[in-house]
């Protein structure tokens, strides 16, 4: 029998709380009425409703379905979800991985950044939670009360660090997970979403499901970003042949077949030189996997935007 208290943090003052990886283990959560706190679920969830807090520091591991703050202030979170929701909140500071579009209601003062934190098992719970690493909206946030002349959201610097946010828990049970802040380690990959592009240029990569799809595009994209490339977006998703001819036009007859092996990963990377750079890695590095690459500086904005074009419909956004 579940009992309603292990799955509820209430009334809290001060305290620093948590619940270990494999103690949610998919059961829905509130946290309520609670102030000054530290909160952290390292496991994944159905959902997770916050409700009265103020001032308190929350990490949310993944959630297969929504997060709702509602009424909170001055709180400051690292959330990875399916849907996300404020609604009569103030200053919130997030963290955010996001599948679909972030929404915020009669809230202001919202800042966002690019989910970024890793320890051992929660690759496993984002699996669990039935959610892709690589399905983030983070920045792409819907304001469904926006005021004339006001912007009620923005974003966080571009150099913010998560544990000046939420710091690493200090009570000696929830030191047991084995965290790394640092940026690069991220089970997510960070993204520069909405923000400025730095350069005119943008590549598309897309690899095709297979036992190391995962693996692959996390190592393009260190290769990367070790260039001075930027990633700007990433997406995980299904395809069939005639979005295929779309995406990819005249070379889809060679990647169609791929496509019924499961969904694809596309990656954006941004800069001077981006086309000519991603080619040459994937040829150094990927010789034996089909990987689709914008062909030219001319074509690659073209085949981004196919490719978002289609994958944005596909999901609903």
């Amino acid at each position: 029998q579940i009992d309603p208290k292990d799955y509820t943090f209430s009334g809290l003052k001060g305290e620093t709380v948590g619940r270990l990886p494999g103690k949610v283990a998919g059961q829905q959560f509130v946290i309520q009425d609670c102030e000054n706190c530290n909160i952290y679920i390292f496991d994944h969830s159905a959902t997770i409703t916050i409700d009265d807090c103020v001032n308190c520091q929350i990490f949310l591991g993944p959630i297969k379905g929504s997060v709702f703050f509602r009424d909170c202030k001055d709180c400051k979170c690292i959330v990875a979800c399916q849907q996300f929701r404020t609604r009569d909140c103030r200053k919130l500071e997030v963290f955010l991985c996001c599948a679909t579009q972030p929404i915020i209601e009669a809230s202001t003062g919202m800042k966002f950044g690019c989910f970024q934190f890793y320890y051992p098992e929660l690759a496993l719970q984002f699996k669990d939670a039935g959610l892709s690493i690589f399905n983030n909206t983070w920045s792409n946030i819907h304001d469904f009360t926006p005021v004339p002349g006001e912007n009620n959201w923005g974003l966080l610097p571009e150099n913010a660090v998560v544990q000046d946010y939420v710091p690493l828990p200090s009570c000696e049970e929830l030191k047991a997970v084995r965290i790394s802040t640092d940026a690069t380690r991220s089970i997510v990959p960070i993204t520069r979403g909405r923000r400025q592009k730095s350069s005119d240029e943008s590549c598309l990569a897309v690899f095709f499901a297979g036992d190391y799809t995962t693996a692959n595009a996390r190592k393009l994209i260190d290769e990367m970003t070790d260039k001075g490339f930027q990633l700007v977006q990433t997406k995980e998703v299904s395809m069939k042949a005639e979005d295929a001819h779309r995406v990819f036009q005249q070379c889809a007859s060679e990647f169609i077949p791929l496509l019924e092996k499961g969904p694809v990963v596309a990656l954006e990377f941004n800069g001077d030189g981006a086309v000519e750079a991603c080619q040459s890695t994937v040829n150094d590095v990927f010789s034996g996997t089909k990987v689709f690459v914008s062909e030219s500086k001319a074509s690659a904005s073209q085949d981004v935007d196919n490719f978002y074009n289609f994958a944005d419909m596909r999901m609903g956004m």
